[in-house]
């Protein structure tokens, strides 16, 4: 039996790696709708010279090109941090039924009143490991 859940965050986990090798931030996300990614995406804020370019913004524009539409009412989120509150307002603008995040994001304060379930630690260690390393690497220079 697949659990989802691990796929999924493999996949997102493949793409924070994409973005830890483009000298982003090594985020990635995808979102599903039932068995199926729709949308994909990893930080490019630097290469695209925008501060919104995070990882779940690009996947939540994808996915809604994917389904012609702007909700994302019946789709999951699978990314490698918690959501910042930028991302969570595009989350509940998306109205994503379910968000499952790797590491926590211990920078910012928790977002109160989300209007989707919210799972985490799903590959936690690896997913924080990738953002660690990619932090060590940038004092080093």
């Amino acid at each position: 039996m697949i659990d989802f859940d691990i796929f999924f965050m493999q996949e997102a986990l493949k793409l924070a790696k994409r973005a830890f090798e483009d000298d982003e931030v090594p985020i990635g996300a995808v979102i599903c709708h039932g068995d199926k990614i729709i949308g994909k995406g990893y930080n490019q804020v630097e290469r695209l010279n925008d501060p919104t370019a995070h990882a779940e913004v690009l996947a939540i524009t994808a996915a809604c090109n994917f389904l012609d539409s702007k909700y994302l009412d019946k789709c999951t989120l699978y990314v490698t941090l918690e959501p910042c509150m930028m991302c969570v307002g595009a989350i509940r603008e998306a109205q994503i039924q379910r968000v499952v995040f790797a590491a926590s994001d211990h920078t910012h304060k928790k977002q109160q009143g989300n209007l989707f379930e919210l799972s985490g630690g799903i590959m936690e260690d690896e997913a924080s490991e990738l953002i660690k390393t990619f932090f060590k690497r940038k004092r080093l220079k």
